[in-house]
């Protein structure tokens, strides 16, 4: 049986750490898994400068995609234009039904491609606005850290590219062998929570222009009062069927979803500013008890608030 081929695209001005992301996971040897068939294939022809002042010189171009059983653009820059033969590349490649694998702003390019039109997709979520407005026929998940959708998978920014690619791992060749690889690296095997344990606020810019906006901010200076559907729609004058369509439209969220990531985000900051014990923050956040608090934030961050602190402060 021939060893797995795992293609990788490089391109001018590539960081560094983006590129290096899957080669340590598919080019290094691991115990119990096969040596893989590392291709890092150029877009351009020649040497390829990077984007901290050394360059790398590719033993394949884009005829290395050919015959490939996963593709993984490591990144990509936001508003680059997408040479016509990347795309036609992999256009090529997901009919051939190759896994195709977007990194962080790599999927931008998976997007170009018209390969994930319809599809649940994330990238970086400092470029989830932009993303959206170019793409908006993808179904684009800012919070998680990677999501697939038939053959195509994407993840946020930077270092949950590692989260991707030992997902990729644990796929093919179980958790055992991929949280061996996990280890090796000093890295955890499965992380939880996703982006929005990063984004301060993961609301929509466009907030502002709601009808609901008003309401949002009086639930977040108000967090440790209990709320629930019926109250927040009889404050915000609307019907209960009505005020939980217009919320989702704009926070994407249900409602009692939505409380309790604000409520775990006030529990951050309030952990990381160590002016309050657990028992105050649980109250303060509006969890009521610190059982409460400790419950949904291991459950959201696997990790327990004083976890949280000692790591945060």
């Amino acid at each position: 049986m021939s060893a797995p081929v795992i293609a990788l695209v490089a391109f001018a001005q590539i960081s560094p750490f983006h590129l290096s992301v899957p080669c340590v996971v598919f080019g290094d040897s691991h115990p119990g898994l096969p040596a893989f068939d590392l291709r890092v294939c150029a877009v351009e022809p020649g040497c390829l400068p990077t984007s901290v002042g050394f360059s790398i010189t590719c033993e394949y171009g884009l005829e290395g995609l050919d015959g490939a059983d996963i593709i993984i653009l490591p990144s990509w820059q936001a508003g680059r234009p997408v040479p016509p033969a990347l795309l036609l590349a992999l256009q090529q490649a997901a009919a051939r039904g190759v896994q195709i694998v977007g990194l962080c702003l790599g999927a931008y390019v998976l997007a170009e491609a018209g390969l994930l039109d319809g599809r649940a997709a994330t990238t970086h979520w400092a470029y989830a606005d932009d993303f959206a407005q170019r793409y908006p026929q993808v179904r684009l998940d800012p919070a998680v850290l990677y999501v697939e959708d038939g053959q195509m998978l994407t993840s946020a920014g930077t270092a949950a590219g590692l989260d991707c690619c030992l997902h990729l791992l644990r796929q093919r060749y179980g958790a055992e062998l991929a949280n061996g690889v996990a280890r090796r690296l000093v890295v955890p095997p499965h992380r939880q929570g996703g982006q929005a344990q990063f984004i301060e606020q993961p609301l929509p810019a466009s907030a502002g222009d709601s009808r609901l906006a008003v309401l949002l901010d009086w639930i977040r200076a108000n967090l440790a009062e209990p709320h629930s559907l019926d109250s927040l729609a009889d404050k915000a004058a609307m019907s209960r069927r009505s005020f939980t369509r217009h919320f989702r439209q704009l926070t994407g969220r249900t409602v009692s979803q939505w409380l309790l990531d604000e409520r775990l985000l006030l529990s951050q900051r309030l952990l990381e500013s160590a002016d309050h014990n657990i028992e105050q923050i649980a109250q303060l956040a509006g969890f009521g008890s610190p059982e409460s608090l400790r419950h949904h934030f291991r459950q959201r961050y696997a990790v327990s608030p004083s976890q949280w602190r000692q790591s945060f402060q």
